[in-house]
């Protein structure tokens, strides 16, 4: 008898046979090509920690060193106008510079920032030695101030430019260069003026859009000398207080209803309505009672008041009563029923 013949079972049938083994140059081109990756994620110094300054932040602390200047030009035109009065108004632009440059002395000059960049947590960076990668950049925010070129053309071109250029506007309007009367050579010079200003404006309003753009050097002064902004501590937040906000919007609106009640209000209704509650009741009566209590002045046509019979200007007496029926006396706060001539029976 002839034995069986056993039948593959189903599952040995079924399973998938495993892949050839790849020859040894798949791995070694796999490896090359992987190998930057790998090293880059071992070695994290290697990779720049990207920074993003806030624009607000920028924008805030140049109109806070704006308003410093302005309220120290405040406090010394308010000294010199005890002296003699637009002693300064002639030195305005030396005025500005002198500010200017006070306050780039004790900010930029020292290593320090100016008032409105320490109030945003700001600080000037040298970009072009501050260090990308490496061991010591541990926020990205670190790196060098300013150097000593750095900070003279910065005083340079901002103290400095800012004055030459004031000096010279004032100085071609009141030579009048612009007038068609004027010889060739001033209307070129004014020619040339204006061109240089709308030179500038186009390249303050393009450099604004790069700034708006990439968070960097929001002036054309930062960008030429590669001064940018960053924070000077990483763990400073910002703190706002809405205390100062919430007074003025108190004040406000206080104000306005002020503005809005006032003028419905009548001042002799209102003092007459007082009167009885004052506490001093007699110093209505010991003024002059020759004066008309009105208008403060002798009567030049005097009548009485019925029945108290004080002395009031006719004009004065006879516009009360005719504005109301229930007019009451200036002195006493009695009720006026009828008015007569002083001296007519």
């Amino acid at each position: 008898m002839a034995d069986p013949k056993t039948l593959p079972s189903p599952s040995a049938s079924t399973e998938p046979s495993p892949p050839p083994p790849p020859p040894p140059d798949a791995w070694v081109a796999e490896s090359r090509l992987l190998l930057p990756q790998w090293e880059s994620m071992r070695d994290s110094t290697k990779i720049a920690i990207p920074i993003a300054i806030s624009r607000v932040n920028q924008f805030d602390a140049a109109r806070l060193d704006v308003e410093m200047s302005a309220m120290l030009k405040e406090q010394l035109v308010k000294v010199f106008s005890l002296v003699k009065p637009g002693l300064l108004f002639h030195y305005e632009p030396e005025l500005d510079a002198f500010l200017e440059f006070l306050i780039w002395r004790f900010s930029i000059w020292v290593d320090k920032p100016t008032p409105g960049n320490a109030l945003m947590n700001l600080r000037y960076r040298d970009e072009r030695t501050s260090p990308k990668t490496g061991k010591e950049v541990r926020t990205g925010l670190e790196g060098p101030g300013l150097s000593v070129y750095q900070k003279i053309l910065y005083c340079i071109s901002t103290v400095g430019g800012q004055y030459i250029w004031s000096r010279l506007q004032s100085f071609s309007a009141f030579r009048r260069w612009g007038d068609s009367e004027q010889r060739p050579l001033a209307r070129r010079a004014w020619g040339l003026v204006q061109h240089a200003e709308g030179l500038y404006r186009a390249s303050s309003f393009f450099n604004l859009l790069l700034f708006l753009y990439g968070g960097r050097y929001k002036t054309i002064v930062e960008r030429v000398l590669k001064a940018r902004l960053v924070y000077g501590s990483p763990n400073m937040n910002r703190a706002v207080s809405f205390e100062y906000m919430n007074r003025q919007l108190v004040w406000n609106e206080f104000s306005e209803m002020l503005l809005l009640l006032l003028p419905l209000l009548n001042s002799s209704s209102v003092k007459k309505f007082l009167l009885p509650f004052s506490k001093d009741k007699s110093a209505s009566s010991s003024g002059d009672e020759a004066d008309c209590p009105i208008c403060r002045s002798s009567p030049s046509i005097p009548f009485i008041a019925l029945p108290c019979q004080h002395r009031y200007c006719y004009y004065c007496l006879q516009t009360r009563c005719a504005e109301t029926s229930s007019f009451r006396c200036a002195r006493c706060n009695e009720f006026v029923v009828a008015i007569q001539r002083q001296g007519s029976s």
